[in-house]
């Protein structure tokens, strides 16, 4: 009889890794190495050949960033997956694999600051074209493309406005028309799976939900193993031509012995190489640890924050409410296709009293930790206008959905009584 798919929770625990192949140890050990001994001349050459697989450097692969990575691709139905030193670097790479001078790639306008930046600004100092378009209309996406365009880029849970993208239907779109689709799940790990709903590559920010406890910086990036590279080969040369930093490997050639893991061993093996953002040994051993309460952190996460945006909603010094639970018509429909289990913990709220209660709501906060991250498992707050928009134009104002009065929260794992008692006594200052 054949058994039935692990469910997320058990993978979270037991996803690819059983126990260290040298002493048997159950948890995975941190391997603290620079390198490691070849066994021979022609061990170390056909490793740089590709003709085996193994550990070179640590910059490159090494077994605790392994584990890792074999089990969040396990954990996101993906063929394989690299983790990177941050975030960022993960978006960074994720384009970097696909894009070069002279081409351009389509990207959903509600984005994280950080990534608005990387897109807009440093990747136009290096020849390419982030083509900014609305996620409320997928056809957009196919308007902004031409023949050299390689990608198009969305995040599943965009900050500040928390309308999750219409993955499904910009994934299709972008397939017939030969062009992989790459999204940021850092909002919504294990609550929705791109994959499942035809992304070609999915990005973290294992710094997040992931590692969970504000303790360490990370990224991830998973390869889906179901886009055709090579059957739009003009369309992604850096892919299906002789790539010179490499011995001249085509690497959709380079892959077949190993799987549908082009995009991915590209990546590693230049990207990461060149580039260098990798990850250590010791944060990678902390994002493991993260998933394997991800699970059950997330369930809290998620009860808590719909809890909290009812609480708001009611509350009389509130004038709007932004989390997909208190959505409706098409924006709620498209949430309940895409996540399940939970809607989420990011939410905002727009006080009515505008900067100064926003302000006075910060600083007022004793539970809450007012910090610039998201994702612990602790609840934090932050108000832009006092940071990252101290001056807010009108037009920007419409552009961001951030008001003054905006303040974000990111709702932890407290029991939710205390949760509720410290947004009351805040608000009551607001």
């Amino acid at each position: 009889m054949t058994r039935a798919p692990l469910h997320p929770e058990t993978i979270a625990l037991h996803g690819g890794f059983r126990k260290d192949p040298a002493t048997n140890a159950v948890a995975v050990p941190i391997y603290q190495t620079t390198s490691y001994q070849f066994d021979s001349a022609e061990h170390a050459a056909n490793l740089f050949a590709l003709k085996e697989l193994g550990n070179i450097y640590t910059r490159l692969m090494n077994p605790t960033h392994d584990a890792l990575e074999k089990r969040i691709a396990a954990l996101e139905g993906g063929a394989a997956a690299l983790a990177v030193a941050s975030g960022q670097a993960a978006a960074t790479y994720a384009i970097l694999n696909l894009v070069q001078a002279g081409d351009n790639f389509v990207t959903s306008t509600d984005l994280y600051g950080g990534t608005w930046n990387l897109f807009a600004n440093t990747f136009k100092q290096m020849g390419i074209e982030a083509r900014f378009v609305d996620p409320s209309d997928p056809q957009a996406f196919a308007r902004a493309t031409d023949e050299k365009t390689r990608a198009w880029y969305a995040e599943t849970l965009p900050n500040p406005k928390l309308q999750v993208f219409p993955i499904a239907e910009v994934a299709a779109l972008g397939r017939s028309l030969g062009v992989p689709l790459i999204v940021d799940n850092t909002a919504a790990p294990l609550i929705c799976r791109p994959l499942d709903h035809g992304a070609a590559a999915v990005i973290y920010s294992s710094t997040k939900y992931i590692g969970g406890h504000g303790t360490a910086i990370g990224g991830l990036v998973i390869d889906g193993g179901t886009f055709d590279w090579a059957a739009h080969a003009e369309r992604f040369p850096l892919l299906t031509q002789p790539d010179p930093s490499y011995h001249g490997a085509v690497w959709t050639e380079a892959a077949k012995p190993m799987g549908p893991i082009a995009y991915i061993l590209k990546m590693r093996l230049t990207l990461l190489r060149d580039l260098g953002a990798a990850t250590t040994p010791f944060n990678a051993f902390l994002h493991i640890q993260g998933l394997e309460t991800l699970p059950l952190r997330m369930r809290a996460h998620c009860d808590n924050a719909v809890k909290v945006a009812a609480f708001l909603a009611r509350h009389p010094k509130v004038a709007k409410v932004i989390h997909p639970s208190l959505q409706t018509g098409e924006a709620r429909a498209r949430a309940d296709a895409h996540l399940k289990g939970g809607y989420g913990a990011l939410m905002g709220f727009e006080l009515k009293g505008g900067r100064e209660a926003g302000r006075a709501f910060i600083d007022a906060l004793e539970l809450f930790y007012h910090v610039a991250n998201i994702g612990d498992a602790r609840s934090l707050a932050i108000h832009p206008a006092s940071t990252t928009h101290s001056q807010l134009s009108a037009e920007e104002q419409l552009a961001t959905g951030v008001s003054e009065g905006y303040v974000r929260l990111s709702i932890g794992i407290e029991h939710i009584d205390d949760i509720l008692a410290d947004l009351e006594h805040a608000l009551e200052k607001a």
